[in-house]
C-alpha cells in the first residue's frame, strides 16, 4: 500500500479503477403508457393558475399520433379566470337605496339615542345591509357600508369619503332615516373588481 502525501501524483499505471454504485437513478415516466398520461398533464400544469376539468387521453390510435391528439385535446380546455373587464350586471343604485332605506325603517322604528348602545346596533345594521346587497347578485362587486347615528343637538355636520373607482361601473347609495332625538346615515358604497 503506497502511502500519498499532499501534492504528490497518483499512480494512474494500475489502470482505470471502477466503483459500484449502491443506488439506481428514477427515470421519468413515458407519456405513452396509460398510467402516467395524467401524472405528467398536472406535472406540466401545475405551476398554471388555471383549472383543469378533464382530459381524455388518446391512447386507440399509433404512437405517432398521440402527439397531435394530446395537443388538440390541450386546446380543448376551459379555464377558470375569464378576464372580464365589466360587470355582467352593473350596480343599480335606486334599487339598493330603497332596500337599505326599508331595513333602516324596520329596524330603528322604536330605537332611542344611547351612545353605548348604538354602537352594536350600527355593527348590526351593516352587516343586516350587507347580506341584503348581497342578494341582488352582483357579481365581482365589493361593497363597503357605513352607519352612522348622529344626535340632533342643533349642530351642523357634514360626512365626507374619498375614493379612487371608475366612474362607469362603482357607485354609492345613501339612505337616512330621521327621529326626534338622532339621524341614522347608511352609506354602501359599490366597487367593482376587475
Amino acid at each position: 500500500m503506497e502511502n500519498r502525501g499532499r501534492g504528490q501524483k497518483s499512480d494512474l499505471s494500475h489502470g482505470p479503477q471502477t466503483q459500484s454504485v449502491g443506488f439506481k437513478k428514477d427515470r421519468k415516466t413515458s407519456m405513452f403508457q396509460k398510467e402516467s398520461y395524467a401524472q405528467i398533464l398536472r406535472e406540466r400544469l401545475r405551476e398554471s393558475i388555471h383549472d383543469v376539468q378533464y382530459v381524455e387521453p388518446p391512447f386507440d390510435d399509433s404512437i405517432a399520433d398521440i402527439g397531435k391528439e394530446w395537443k388538440s385535446a390541450l386546446s380543448k380546455l376551459k379555464f377558470a379566470n375569464s378576464y372580464r373587464m365589466e360587470p355582467l350586471k352593473k350596480f343599480q343604485a335606486h334599487s339598493v337605496e330603497t332596500k337599505v332605506q326599508q331595513i333602516l325603517k324596520e329596524s330603528l322604528k322604536d330605537v332611542k339615542y344611547d351612545d353605548r348602545g348604538l354602537s352594536q346596533l350600527s355593527l348590526q345594521l351593516a352587516d343586516q345591509i350587507l347580506l341584503a346587497v348581497k342578494e341582488f347578485g352582483y357579481h365581482r362587486y365589493k361593497f363597503i357600508i357605513k352607519v352612522l347615528f348622529i344626535q340632533k343637538t342643533g349642530q351642523a355636520i357634514n360626512v365626507a369619503s374619498r375614493w379612487i373607482w371608475d366612474v362607469a361601473w362603482d357607485n354609492w347609495v345613501e339612505a337616512k332615516h330621521e327621529t326626534e332625538s338622532y339621524v341614522a346615515l347608511a352609506l354602501v358604497f359599490a366597487v367593482y373588481c376587475e
